[in-house]
């Protein structure tokens, strides 16, 4: 291989030597995956070369068709990967093969250093092509762009940067259009030249690309090795579970099994195949903020663009494809936002895709908890988002109650108790932090099921106003709460047949008097049976939790809370009898609630030598 002129020298960016140190050090305990990858990158070029080709007809004036090479030297100890896509020209080779211009590198690099098998993670984060350094102690990539003269070469051994080079005619002369890779193969992977292995890798993984992927044996005629065909133009009675397991793994780019495949196609105004599949794992990207869909759309079995929004955000962690028969070819990716056709079958997709999650969680719970598990946090945006479909979503989802796990709202439902007439929830931090608090006071002596929310979401979902069956739900720390009406389960732990130990409008005046303009009222609690006193958000004011989420993100300040006591109680009693301590015990009653309720108490220095003081004064009594 020859290059016109002196290579010129770069340095990786400092995530890619990263990268290349872990993939050179074998994190993989496969490496089958390396040519997985590469056979997938060729596929996208070709891919891209379809596309552009709409537009600008001239780029594929060769007639060459766009297609996969496959060859090993076993003379050279070298395997090549060529197709006749798109290509590189220097500027795009430097961008794609010197820097990682993803976002999240820095979290794929930190869960690849902690995974004890990475291969789930390869491919979900753009990075596949250096997966190559697993088996090649040296990769030369030459390209040309298509349309365009000038041929460059890339080269580099895994260190800390690579050489990049005007490429010679011998480079010319082989390289038409498109990108050649080649491997130089460790001495360790020389079983990847052997025929039979490149065979059993390609029709393991890559069978169903949808290029022709020749392998060019050293002796013989080059023959092609994967069908070739559009899964999801097939019927589903031609098609098998391992096919769909190859087709999800090769769009997913995983490992995993799906949790749910949804095939089928679309007849009348609008003519379309689905070919969808809910991953059983969590992608590491579920949560960045731009919540980009996975679906890929095509066009009459031409690609078209992998971020069509062709599915709500909400169900951004479903992978696969919808092939249009109807949407013109050269649509732009602007036009794709506006056009009506897409928004129909957008909203009939996510109905459909809706609906199946809906059936899978009847028929096969088992199968159902898997997606939930993973993507609940993600489905219950849709709560908030999408109020077209919420009574659907709501009975898709599942909850952690004070009743067990995986808890529908049916379920809730039926089980009622006796005049109970809202279902009720709390929201926190962590369960274990909720199952202590306070406010489930009242309704754990009533045997009251309660929802135990702890995903972030699930305080902004929660804020519209909801019902199911007919059943409004309600914050335990929002508003009036009486569940006086609700028959207790043991009579005898009825604290509330008690009298009083407070008078209520005495300690309601000295600890407001006390407090001050910390709370915006103090009032008797009805949620409270055991402890002394838990803050609450008015009835028209955001649930407490809301609001902590949104002053973390400079999006609100919090209100001032309102304080419930129970009257029963000996501290709240403590107070009217010794007015001295008044003030000292009612800072107690609202910094213990704050703790309690996951927050600091305003000044903990002072907390601390107020509740020292009230200790040492018990202990002096003593």
């Amino acid at each position: 291989m020859t290059t016109a002129a002196a290579a010129e020298s770069q340095p990786f960016q400092a995530e890619v030597a990263q990268l290349l140190h872990l993939m050179v050090h074998s994190v993989y305990s496969e490496t089958d995956i390396f040519l997985r990858e590469l056979i997938s990158n060729a596929s996208d070029a070709c891919d891209k070369l379809r596309y552009e080709a709409i537009a600008n007809p001239d780029l594929i004036a060769d007639g060459a068709p766009p297609e996969i090479r496959i060859v090993p030297d076993k003379k050279a100890g070298t395997l090549a990967v060529v197709d006749t896509g798109i290509g590189m020209d220097r500027q795009e080779l430097i961008d794609n093969l010197g820097t990682i211009a993803r976002s999240g590198t820095k979290s794929f690099l930190s869960k690849l250093t902690e995974a004890k098998d990475g291969a789930n993670l390869i491919g979900q984060f753009g990075v596949g092509f250096y997966a190559a350094f697993m088996v090649a102690e040296k990769i030369v990539v030459t390209s040309r762009r298509a349309g365009s003269g000038e041929v460059w070469v890339w080269t580099s051994a895994g260190g800390s940067g690579f050489e990049i080079a005007p490429g010679g005619e011998d480079d010319a002369k082989r390289v038409a259009r498109g990108t050649e890779i080649v491997l130089h193969l460790k001495q360790d992977a020389a079983k990847y030249l052997e025929a039979y292995e490149i065979e059993r890798i390609v029709r393991a993984y890559s069978d169903n690309i949808q290029f022709p992927i020749l392998l060019v044996p050293e002796e013989g005629e080059p023959r092609q090795i994967n069908s070739a065909s559009a899964l999801w133009q097939r019927s589903k009675s031609e098609l098998t579970a391992d096919d769909y397991k190859q087709a999800y793994q090769q769009i997913a780019g995983a490992f995993d099994e799906p949790a749910m495949t949804l095939h089928y196609r679309a007849e009348g105004r609008q003519s379309y195949a689905v070919l969808l599949f809910a991953p059983s794992t969590k992608p590491f990207d579920l949560f960045q903020a731009e919540r980009k869909g996975k679906v890929k759309l095509y066009v009459r079995r031409v690609f078209i663009a992998d971020d069509a929004e062709l599915l709500p955000a909400y169900l951004r962690f479903i992978q696969g494809v919808i092939d249009s028969e109807d949407l013109p070819l050269n649509i732009s990716r602007e036009m794709l936002q506006n056009n009506p056709q897409l928004a129909q079958i957008r909203k009939a997709v996510t109905t459909r895709v809706v609906g199946e999650l809906e059936t899978l969680g009847e028929k096969e719970p088992e199968a159902f908890a898997k997606i939930w598990d993973a993507f609940g946090p993600v489905i219950k945006e849709g709560l908030y988002e999408d109020f077209e479909r919420r009574d659907k979503l709501l009975a898709l989802a599942r909850f952690t109650t004070t009743a067990g796990e995986n808890r529908s709202l049916k379920q809730y439902v039926d089980d009622l108790k006796p005049n109970q007439t809202e279902i009720y929830y709390l929201v926190g931090d962590s369960i274990e932090r909720l199952k202590a608090n306070p406010k489930l006071e009242s309704a754990r002596a009533r045997g009251i099921e309660v929802l135990l929310l702890t995903d972030p979401v699930d305080a902004f979902w929660t804020s519209a106003p909801l019902e199911f069956g007919g059943k409004p739900l309600k914050s335990l720390s929002q508003g009036d709460i009486d569940l006086g009406l609700v028959p207790l389960t043991d009579e005898k732990s009825d604290d509330n047949k008690d009298e009083p130990a407070a008078d209520a409008a005495t300690t309601i005046a000295l600890i407001k008097d006390a407090l001050g303009e910390r709370v915006s009222d103090v009032r008797a609690s009805q949620r409270l049976t055991s402890s002394a006193s838990c803050l609450v958000a008015g009835g028209d004011a955001r649930d407490r939790a809301l609001e902590r989420l949104l002053a973390q993100q400079n999006r609100g300040a919090i209100t001032k809370p309102i304080l419930e006591i129970n009257l029963r109680h000996p501290l709240v009693a403590a107070l009217a009898t010794d007015p001295a301590q008044a003030r000292d015990l009612s800072f107690l009653l609202l910094e213990q609630a704050q703790i309690l309720d996951g927050e600091m108490p305003d000044d903990p220095a002072a907390f601390a030598a107020r509740l020292n003081q009230l200790v040492l004064r018990g202990v002096a009594k003593g």
